[in-house]
């Protein structure tokens, strides 16, 4: 859903290297790969000759909140002049191109812009046209080759899909695989004495409802019973919660027992007294 993972309360991640958008066709991709970059930290969007135009409504619509990056987005006619400042760039390519040019996946690629970055550098991210892709000339321009390991006969990827890669894994890197939340800590486990005090309100339950049909199997039913919340490793709070399970279910079967004996017993007074008939001499 748009929008769910979204918490204005808390601080904006920035930075990192330069994604550089060659000739998207679509301002659809443009948004989306907007929003991808706003999802793993990547903030800094340069566009080389955007089809469709520069600014593009659709592009705002499709990066979901992402507007900050399409805001200070740079435009430039050709990728020469997007690689101004740029020390180190990576095309990204499914193609193997023939290149004497290090051929990177997405982690190394990640790995070295750290590094690079750390140091001073300036580090861009080039992702190619939706339909071709990175001209050959254009991957020239660049230091290394950016790919991932995809069905070799089915490489293609969607613009967007290929940088939200390439932002996960520059966001892992930056957080060192933490996520952003864990589960909350559980009460304390129970104590024996307290799952034996609830084994006997559940055997209890169990016997007053007729469910130990047989006596020479109960011994063996009950222990499978035990067996089964013993494997679970209850906490205090879950016994808690069994308990008043256990005593809705009593109490309901009870009041329902307790409705069924005043109806038998209304029904019989007002048979007895001949009560509601109609009659006469």
């Amino acid at each position: 859903m748009p929008g769910s993972g979204t918490d204005s309360t808390k601080p904006w991640t920035a930075g990192g290297p330069l994604v550089i958008l060659v000739e998207p066709q679509l301002g659809e991709n443009i948004g989306s790969a907007a929003r991808a970059m706003g999802n793993f930290g990547l903030s800094r969007l340069r566009i080389v000759n955007p089809r469709e135009g520069w600014p593009n409504e659709k592009a705002r619509i499709f990066c979901a909140g992402a507007d900050r990056i399409l805001d200070a987005a740079e435009l430039y006619p050709d990728l020469r002049a997007a690689l101004a400042g740029v020390n180190f760039a990576f095309a990204a390519t499914a193609r193997e191109r023939g290149m004497a040019k290090s051929v990177v996946g997405a982690d190394a690629a990640v790995a070295e812009a750290r590094q690079r970055l750390a140091a001073g550098g300036e580090v861009a991210l080039v992702f190619g046209r939706e339909r071709t892709g990175l001209y050959t000339e254009e991957v020239s321009l660049c230091d290394a080759i950016l790919t991932l390991p995809v069905n070799p006969a089915f490489a293609s990827l969607n613009l967007a899909t290929c940088v939200a890669v390439t932002g996960y894994e520059w966001a892992k890197a930056q957080s060192a695989g933490a996520l952003p939340f864990a589960a909350p800590e559980r009460s304390p486990l129970a104590e024996k004495a307290d799952l034996f005090a609830f084994f006997d309100h559940l055997e209890g339950a169990l016997e007053a409802a007729g469910f130990f049909r047989s006596p020479e199997k109960q011994p063996s039913t009950t222990r499978n019973i035990r067996n089964i919340f013993h494997r679970l490793g209850l906490t205090k709070q879950d016994l808690a919660t069994l308990h008043g399970a256990v005593a809705a279910l009593v109490e309901g079967r009870e009041g329902r027992e307790a409705r069924k004996a005043q109806n038998n017993a209304r029904a019989a007074a007002k048979k007895a007294t001949g009560g509601g008939e109609g009659g006469g001499a």
